[in-house]
């Protein structure tokens, strides 16, 4: 998944751009939030579990997160000597002698050592994510085992370098993203017994139960050895790297299983050789996979429909919400609606939401105050609906059908950092500014037509793709880019557009199967485009806190026959993803979306059936702060502060 960069830019802070959306103001999101009021810990009881045997001897720490910047070793809460130890049965009580710094804190179990029937292990680490301090409750009863241990890993690892490193900074995007990511642990097992998930807690998504157990089985088979000199622990360690294929190797599983979250790439058929047929979580993979990245399915019901009219693929906003557009597909009932959901994929009870204009609704984003903004390709001129609909952070329509501006077939928007709205109309080659109350402040005709997707950069110049030129306008409507566009391919193929932490624009190429980096002059930079990856008709893309690049794939072809993917890239274009990418990333014609726990969501077809769905690949990218007029606004000020 990362590069070994992917620890350096914790440390360092050099981040970049995503898309998103936010529920609450990014200026004021920033702030450290108050999290200084320590609260008083409960007791804690439960036990540790290598496979299905107890592990007496075991060292049990309970740490929380630091938010006082990425990179820093975790609070340990436990008076001294700062552990508890587990008996014959692998039990343990901790029986609340602890403070915790405030009731949000984020906090977890993490046992290392210990004997798990066959001698003293050192490598044996297993970690459990118990979520808000101020949650806590005597009564819970925690299973630490390798389940456990897988869940939290993925969960939180756009947050952790290793098993005692899990921090963020003290703003409260950041604090709310690792808070959603602790929450997400929730979807993959159940803490009280350590079985991992077929479905999620609400019941809305397929978790996948299988590749859970054969993860947990990987990490079993150095647990359950003679010890960290045992053959199954030489062969873990030496091949969940932090790096992947390069960089440090773990001296303990809890470790391995983060480093193995963040390169669900690396050494898949060596890990997978660890699994026997007597291990001991079932059902597991029976064949080798593609990769172990760690994918929730949230079926659409036909509805979640990224077909030509919808183009922007999910919205996230500040509290971590996804946001979908519903377009017209087979089984949908519920059409020319929004829909949202938790950061958990819990439906909003009171969703779809309606109204405000929509018609085949295509585009979604969020502003900077937390309303949400959608174009409509159903509009054309004297229709009752409108081609820009506004709703309020709980769904209200704001708009009515005033919106108009020129625009016939709405089809991409944008919010720039006055919270402006800029938005493009295929029909008539439009490019029109909006304010907060949808008055048009100012409308032009694009210098090529067909536009496929819009994005704003740090100075406020709005580029817009067509199928082979871009156009750049300044932020008062001035043409800058020459009037045919900037020319920098060669077939068929711009839809998806980006920006990096340098300002430079990604773009996938389609009709090559290729990724551009472009300058901000308009200009090819150097060793683009880049290929491989699995890339393969590419539409959608987006930018992690790493300066990763994610790209979505149609898969039009029959190189990889049905199978869709998402593809990753380093930030300098070296292909991290296999010759088939995630193939738990949907075949998806939109851009994906990266939310601040670091999950990527990706829109489209259900691998393999083939049905609509959304689809969480959790854990996989750097988090980034939402939403992406965030990234203009201060306090970032630039790409490079744009983590949480």
């Amino acid at each position: 998944m990362r590069a070994s960069c992917f620890h350096a830019l914790l440390v360092t802070g050099l981040l970049s751009l995503a898309l998103g959306g936010c529920s609450i103001n990014t200026i004021g999101a920033n702030r450290t939030t108050n999290t200084s009021v320590p609260v008083a810990g409960v007791a804690l009881q439960g036990r540790v579990h290598g496979g299905q045997n107890p592990i007496s001897g075991a060292s049990v720490y309970l740490y929380a997160a630091n938010i006082t910047g990425y990179g820093n070793a975790s609070v340990s809460l436990l008076d001294a000597p700062g552990y508890v130890t587990t008996d014959s049965t692998g039990s343990f009580t901790i029986t609340g002698n602890y403070t915790c710094p405030s009731a949000t804190a984020q906090v977890y179990l993490y046992a290392l050592g210990g004997n798990p029937g066959s001698g003293v292990n050192s490598a044996a680490g297993m970690l459990a994510g118990l979520g808000s301090c101020g949650s806590l409750s005597s009564s819970t009863y925690i299973v630490i085992n390798e389940v456990s241990t897988i869940a939290t890993a993925y969960a939180i690892a756009g947050y952790a370098t290793d098993a005692t490193h899990v921090s963020s900074s003290g703003s409260a995007l950041a604090v709310k993203g690792i808070a959603n990511a602790f929450a997400t642990i929730n979807n993959l097992e159940t803490l009280s017994t350590g079985v991992p998930l077929a479905a999620t807690a609400a019941g809305n998504g397929t978790v996948p139960q299988s590749k859970t157990d054969t993860l947990a089985n990987i990490l079993a088979a150095c647990i359950n050895s003679t010890g960290s000199g045992s053959s199954a622990c030489t062969t873990l360690l030496g091949a969940a790297l932090s790096g992947g294929t390069t960089g440090t190797a773990p001296t303990d599983t809890a470790t391995a299983a983060i480093n193995i979250a963040h390169n669900p790439w690396a050494n898949v058929a060596t890990l997978y050789g660890l699994q026997t047929a007597s291990s001991p979580f079932q059902p597991d993979l029976s064949v080798l996979p593609n990769d172990y990245a760690v994918a929730i399915i949230y079926p659409s019901n036909g509805c979640f429909n990224p077909t030509d009219s919808v183009q922007s693929g999910p919205a996230v906003d500040g509290s971590g919400n996804i946001w979908v557009v519903n377009a017209p597909g087979p089984g949908c009932s519920i059409s020319s609606t929004i829909t949202e959901l938790s950061p958990t994929g819990v439906l909003n009870s009171n969703a779809p939401f309606s109204g405000g204009g929509l018609s085949t609704p295509s585009f979604i984003a969020v502003d900077g105050l937390g309303n949400v903004w959608v174009a409509n390709t159903g509009y054309v001129s004297g229709s009752s609906t409108s081609p820009l609909s506004e709703f309020s952070p709980t769904g209200t329509p704001e708009s009515g059908s005033g919106f108009t501006g020129g625009l016939e077939q709405a089809d991409a928007l944008a919010v720039d950092k006055s919270n402006n709205v800029w938005a493009t109309g295929y029909v008539n080659n439009a490019l029109a500014e909006f304010n907060q109350s949808g008055s048009s402040i100012f409308n032009t005709t694009l210098c090529e037509s067909d536009p496929e997707d819009i994005a704003i950069d740090i100075s406020g110049h709005i580029w817009v793709p067509d199928a082979y030129d871009l156009c750049e306008y300044s932020s008062s409507g001035a043409l800058l880019s020459p009037a045919s566009g900037y020319s920098v391919g060669n077939e068929i193929g711009f839809y998806g557009i980006a920006f990096d932490a340098t300002g430079n624009l990604w773009a996938p190429f389609a009709g090559n199967s290729e990724v551009w980096e472009i300058s901000s002059t308009g200009s090819n930079e150097s060793g683009s485009p880049f290929l491989g990856g699995g890339v393969d008709f590419p539409h959608g893309v987006a930018i992690d806190g790493s300066g990763n690049v994610w790209v979505t794939n149609v898969d039009v072809d029959t190189v990889h026959g049905s199978n869709g993917q998402i593809s990753e890239f380093t930030s300098s274009g070296v292909p991290i993803t296999g010759s088939i990418g995630y193939q738990d990333g949907n075949r998806s014609e939109v851009n994906p979306a990266i939310d601040g726990s670091g999950n990527v969501w990706v829109q489209g077809p259900e691998y393999p059936s083939g049905t609509e769905a959304l689809v969480e690949i959790v854990g996989a990218a750097t988090p980034v702060a939402t939403p992406i007029v965030a990234n203009l606004q201060a306090p970032y000020g630039s790409y490079a502060v744009n983590k949480p």
